[in-house]
């Protein structure tokens, strides 16, 4: 191991080789047209399990609005995945539709209507958003109606409805099943920069964090991931 100092810091500059290629294979299968746009989650626990989901079929980035309170803290369901999953809080849900519309994505809101469909329906290949809202009221009026559709997953019991981050995993992994099947997890899909960026901070948080402090970019990595420029 090579030791460094940054600052007043003291780093260690190599990490192990099979963690790299295990933080590759990851990050290799992102899915940046891939995403969840919660509203008004403010369990902890659910916001937590929704985004261990995410991690689970390679979403890229979740993101959030909370109209009452801040976007709550991650707990001990996330089982560290709040570290591999990007979270964006928006002002409002209508910047938050409006953002993810001008990246492309449809936004379908999980929301039991009278024109929504099976959620099975559903081309998750394309560029796509999910809208959850909370469990007891759905996704709020406007929202339902900023979206570009509604979907459902069908119920045969007593019940209407599922709870929120189970609903989120149904039909996250019929995004999964389809992403597979048209090879998309086969193809890296982050943009070099965005991929040098994260694989740097995934690797090295501590000594990103600095260099974010300090206003730096990034120094290059080798091939089994250590760092080549003299810190």
């Amino acid at each position: 191991m090579i030791k460094c100092l940054l600052g007043n810091y003291l780093f260690l500059t190599k990490m192990i080789p099979r963690r790299y290629e295990r933080l590759k294979r990851v990050l290799n299968q992102r899915q940046p047209d891939l995403t969840v746009l919660t509203e008004d989650v403010h369990k902890p626990h659910n916001l937590s399990a929704i985004i261990r989901t995410c991690d689970a079929v390679g979403v890229f980035a979740v993101h959030a609005v909370n109209r009452h309170s801040d976007t709550p803290t991650f707990s001990q369901v996330a089982q560290g995945s709040e570290k591999w999953v990007r979270l964006h809080s928006h002002p409002d849900i209508k910047t938050a539709i409006k953002y993810l519309q001008e990246q492309n994505h449809q936004v379908y809101a999980a929301h039991l209507s009278e024109t929504a469909i099976d959620y099975r329906q559903v081309d998750y290949t394309q560029p796509t958003a999910i809208l959850l809202g909370t469990e007891k009221w759905g996704v709020t009026e406007e929202a339902s109606n900023l979206v570009d559709r509604h979907i459902m997953i069908p119920m045969q019991g007593m019940v209407q409805s599922l709870n929120v981050s189970v609903a989120n995993a149904v039909i996250l992994f019929e995004a999964q099943r389809q992403r597979l099947k048209a090879g998309l997890y086969d193809q890296v899909r982050l943009d070099p920069e965005t991929y040098k960026q994260v694989i740097f901070e995934w690797g090295y948080p501590n000594i990103a964090a600095m260099y974010r402090r300090q206003g730096k970019p990034y120094p290059e990595l080798g091939e089994k991931g250590e760092i080549l420029a003299t810190l």
